[in-house]
């Protein structure tokens, strides 16, 4: 069995603990953007935050994100939970990030986007900037720590996929 409760494997060393999450996270970070991009020009163009919202959720692609990753770290790297459990937290901090800073673009050049309308800050009508970022910082902690758990039970559920298969040649590295 590849995976362990502690210590590393060696394909789960890519570099100090923060350095290796972002090494594995950059696909994710691409996604990030896509999404983040794809909220703003929803919000900018007009289109009712109602209607589309579900489209580029930020929150979702999180913790689906930590979930896989805490999956494929586990058989396919051999790393421990504990790197599952950052990993998740690492990618949750990230977002939250971006919604935090897009939201204070938002305010900051007077624009409607999806991160500052009254839907995606769970209140009936619009906020001023300081309520709003008192609102994302909860987010922050609150999602980050979701996204951490849900690299946990990707870790836990990896057990489901297939384990991995030697690299010919692997021996020779």
């Amino acid at each position: 069995m590849i995976a362990k409760v502690s210590g590393a494997a060696p394909g789960c060393r890519t570099g100090g603990f923060m350095s290796g999450n972002l090494r594995l996270a950059r696909l994710y970070f691409l996604l990030l953007g896509i999404f983040a991009a794809g909220r703003w020009l929803q919000g900018t163009a007009g289109v009712p935050y109602e209607d589309a919202h579900q489209v580029f959720s930020i929150v979702i692609l999180t913790l689906m994100s930590a979930f896989y990753y805490g999956a494929f770290c586990r058989v396919w790297l051999g790393c421990p939970v504990s790197r599952a459990l950052g990993l998740g937290l690492t990618l949750g901090v990230a977002s939250q990030l971006v919604i935090l800073v897009a939201t204070l673009a938002s305010y900051t050049l007077g624009l409607e986007t999806y991160f500052n309308a009254p839907g995606a800050l769970r209140v009936e009508a619009a906020v001023p900037v300081e309520r709003a970022l008192v609102i994302r910082l909860g987010g922050l902690v609150v999602n980050s720590l979701l996204a951490s758990l849900a690299g946990a039970l990707g870790w836990v559920l990896g057990t489901m996929l297939p384990q991995a298969q030697p690299r010919p040649g692997a021996d020779d590295e």
